[in-house]
Parts: C-alpha cells; structure tokens; sequence
C-alpha cells in the first residue's frame, strides 16, 4: 500500500502538486512509522528534485541507467587489464572511457536536447551546435 502511495506522488504533473501529494503519503505514517516519516520530510525536496525539470527528461534524470552503464564498462576494462602498474594508469583508463562516453552522448545520441532545456534557461536563444561530418 505504501508503494502504490508513492507511486502517486511521482505520477504527479508538476512539482507544484507533487510535494502537497509527499505530504498525503507521509501524515497517515507518523503515528505508526515515526521514524520513517521524519526520513520522508527530510528526503523530500531531494526525492523531488527532478519535477523541476521539464516533464519529457524526468526519466531520465532520476534513473541510475547511464551511471550502471559506464560502470559496467569500467569494471570490464579493468578486468582485461587486471593489475595496473600505478595510480595514474588507471586515470588514463577510465578518464579515456568517460570522454569517449561524453562524446557519444554529447553528438551521436543526446541524452537530453536543447530545445527542450530552453525553458529552464533565462537565455532563451538556445541553438544545438552544428556539428561538421
């Protein structure tokens, strides 16, 4: 049941309605639950920082997926080279795996676009950089 209560908070159009909805969730457990709602108010505004982004890049912003990914990576890398002689070995390794990450998603695939971004910007004239083939 508290599942399904959570769930309603993130279905929520706006941040604005999100947080009075965190607050329908959190007031029926602090009779039984003290604990876990004082976690809940102190949690909130983190737990409910990607409202204030534009509605298409929430699932983005609060999935652990690309973070899994390069990890992922790193991890298999590593394990091919299996000892490294010094510490700056492994920084030329996985710095060299997250700029070849940045680029793909900075120009094969943008993970969220510009347009889109505008609206959070107070410039408002906001180009994708043209990219020469």
């Amino acid at each position: 049941m508290v599942a399904a209560l959570l769930r309603s908070v993130f279905a929520q159009e706006t941040e604005k309605d999100a947080h009075p909805q965190w607050c329908v969730v959190a007031d029926p457990l602090r009779g039984h639950f003290p604990k876990l709602a004082a976690m809940m108010d102190e949690a909130e505004h983190d737990v409910l920082a990607h409202m204030a982004f534009p509605k298409e890049h929430r699932a983005q912003i609060h999935s652990t997926n690309p973070l899994e990914r390069i990890n992922g990576e790193v991890k298999r890398h590593a394990n091919v080279v299996d000892i490294f002689p010094n510490d700056a070995a492994i920084e030329r390794l996985v710095g060299a795996l997250l700029l070849e990450q940045n680029d793909e998603w900075a120009i094969t695939r943008r993970y969220m676009s510009l347009e889109t971004l505008a609206c959070m910007s107070d410039y408002r004239r906001v180009r994708p950089l043209a990219i020469t083939a």
